[in-house]
């Protein structure tokens, strides 16, 4: 059985931006995921996993948080490039 994570939110949280009560706790399962995909806490197949998605739908899904799919900094690019 998996664990799960329940997170208390007032009422008045999916009206207050506008969306059901569902779309707020999918969107915010995401965010999640999101976050700490972005944060190298988890990888892209295990917030996939954790969103019950493919690694490709979460990794398309990227750009809509404004978080790359590839996050390399400039040494570490210019690395691979040379070994390619």
């Amino acid at each position: 059985m998996p664990n799960q994570l329940t997170i208390n939110y007032p009422e008045s949280f999916p009206d207050a931006v506008g969306v059901s009560k569902e779309q707020f706790e999918h969107e915010a399962k995401w965010a999640m995921a999101v976050k700490l995909y972005e944060m190298k806490r988890l990888s892209s197949g295990m917030a996939a996993a954790m969103l019950g998605v493919e690694r490709v739908t979460f990794l398309l899904k990227l750009s809509d948080y404004g978080v790359p799919m590839i996050d390399l900094r400039s040494e570490e690019l210019l690395s691979d490039l040379n070994n390619a």
